[in-house]
């Protein structure tokens, strides 16, 4: 795994030594522009709009735009001595919680921590008193500049950190548009679908979910680079704007509703 920050962990006087590795990857397929004509890529150049000329990085800047039109020019020199006065390579574990306690709108990248060469008996520490709490870390750190906020837990044999976002950086659900009272549900409407959450649920498996629309284009692009013909699928049918919330409910319970089990018939023996 490719290190992408290393530094230490500490809680108190204990202190860790950790190397930091992104735990999710990104299988997004890149699909890059051509020109339609001749197939050439298509690249993309820096112009200023006010000279109308082609621009170097040499000729660019920093700046912080506080108005309409009107910016504050960051010198190179000054943000790289910001940036090192706060580059502590440190996760410094600020307070223990329970993990429940955060909502997940707050959880924003994972990364597996792994000890250095002197740090697995500390290491294993912190891993086992983690378990042994049922709590998690909450911590600071700087990753590439920037301060962030985080969380250190047990993810099966390792430690995982967590960036959160600041409360700042979440904004406020009296924001969103539309939101209807509580008291608008009918009791009918939601015992049948708590009816179909109960018949829907199972135990989480992450491995039946699939990207499927990943696996067609993948599908698509070896098809045309073997040469096949390609057939496109019928666009599936999207549903009707839902008039009637009962019928749609309790369609929706018939189609998931499960089998009754098959009784077995019992023979009776005929006397001899």
């Amino acid at each position: 795994m490719h290190t992408v920050w290393k530094g230490s962990i500490s809680f108190g006087l204990v202190n860790i030594p950790v190397k930091l590795h992104a735990a999710t990857e990104n299988k997004d397929i890149k699909l890059r522009q051509l020109h339609k004509e001749c197939h050439t890529p298509i690249s993309y150049k820096k112009v200023c709009e006010g000279c109308e000329k082609e621009v170097t990085e040499e000729d660019i800047v920093k700046a912080y735009e506080y108005s309409k039109n009107k910016y504050v020019v960051l010198d190179a020199e000054e943000l790289e001595n910001l940036r090192k006065e706060n580059e502590d390579k440190s996760v410094e574990i600020i307070d223990f919680v329970k993990l429940e306690e955060i909502d997940p709108i707050y959880f924003e990248k994972t990364y597996f921590l792994s000890p250095d060469a002197t740090g697995s008996k500390a290491y294993a520490l912190l891993r086992r008193t983690l378990e042994e709490s049922g709590k998690i870390g909450v911590a600071k750190i700087i990753i590439r500049s920037k301060e962030q906020l985080a969380v250190v837990r047990v993810y099966k044999d390792a430690l995982v950190m967590e960036t959160i976002h600041f409360p700042d950086e979440v904004r406020s659900v009296g924001d969103v548009p539309n939101i209807p009272d509580m008291d608008t549900v009918v009791q009918k409407e939601l015992d049948t679908a708590l009816m179909l959450v109960e018949q829907l649920t199972t135990e989480f498996d992450p491995s039946k979910y699939t990207d499927e629309y990943r696996t067609a284009l993948m599908q698509l692009i070896e098809d045309k680079k073997a040469g096949s013909t390609v057939s496109v699928n019928e666009k599936r049918p999207l549903p009707d704007n839902v008039t009637d919330l009962m019928s749609a409910l309790q369609a929706s319970l018939d189609k998931t509703k499960k089998p009754a089990p098959r009784k077995r018939t019992t023979r009776t023996k005929k006397n001899a």
